[in-house]
């Protein structure tokens, strides 16, 4: 029963990635002018994922010192992977699609990855702090999703390619929770880790992709709303820390 809860909730979870839907409907043009407040929303979402969730949730688990060490190692990953990619599909300068989107797909799959996990323990414990968790998960999907989307789209990738790509990457939520359900009592050893790996891996995309992206903006208009869609993504990250924690 309780692995049908499980997988239950993971399922609905993975399903939040398809919230870039609505885009389908929505013409070229004025896509293109939401896809630039989505890329500020998305920094924001990053950054407060980072800081207000991953960061302080492996300093519960492990000392101040192996958080940092593996944030560290989480950004110098994403570093050395962001010059593959580069290298791989960019020549003389040229991207048809820009690095950051794929590097944004393998620290989403990780985050989803440690969703499941977090999902699985919590209803190994009990099935009331299983729903109460999930909850949660779902709370800060909808704008990191959405957020997700966004970047995807503004890097090349087609609206449909890049909602498949958000949803298969979505759906490692259910193999971290497989792996949680299995491993309950020994997986928590590593999740501090992988938490703070994805963390630094954030704070990579946001600062070194996202947030350049903005300042390539010179009207004061269009940046100060960018500015304003980069707070709201953090505080999005920070309500849904207040909710989980009450």
């Amino acid at each position: 029963m309780t692995l049908i809860w499980i997988l239950g909730s993971t399922v609905v979870v993975s399903l939040i990635s398809l919230i870039g839907v609505f885009s389908i409907a929505i013409n070229e043009k004025l896509l293109n002018k939401i896809l630039f407040l989505l890329v500020g929303f998305a920094a924001g979402a990053l950054i407060g994922g980072a800081f207000l969730h991953l960061i302080p949730e492996a300093m519960e688990e492990v000392g101040i010192q192996t958080v940092f060490a593996y944030l560290m190692l989480g950004f110098i990953l994403f570093f050395a992977l962001e010059r593959y990619f580069y290298w791989r599909h960019c020549h003389d300068g040229i991207c048809d699609v820009h690095a950051f989107s794929y590097l944004n797909i393998l620290g989403d799959g990780l985050h989803n990855f440690m969703d499941g996990i977090i999902i699985a323990v919590s209803f190994t414990a009990s099935i009331k702090l299983g729903i109460v968790t999930t909850l949660a998960v779902i709370f800060h999907e909808i704008p990191q999703e959405l957020g997700d989307f966004g970047i995807l789209v503004y890097g090349g990738f087609g609206r449909t390619k890049a909602l498949m790509f958000n949803f298969f990457c979505a759906l490692t939520a259910i193999l971290g929770a497989l792996l949680g359900y299995l491993l309950a009592n020994r997986i928590e050893t590593v999740s501090p880790i992988l938490m703070a790996i994805t963390a630094g891996g954030f704070i990579y995309i946001a600062a070194s992709d996202l947030i350049p992206e903005l300042h390539k903006v010179s009207e004061i208009k269009r940046s100060n709303l960018a500015l304003l869609f980069f707070i709201l993504g953090v505080a999005f990250m920070l309500l849904a820390k207040t909710i989980h924690l009450h």
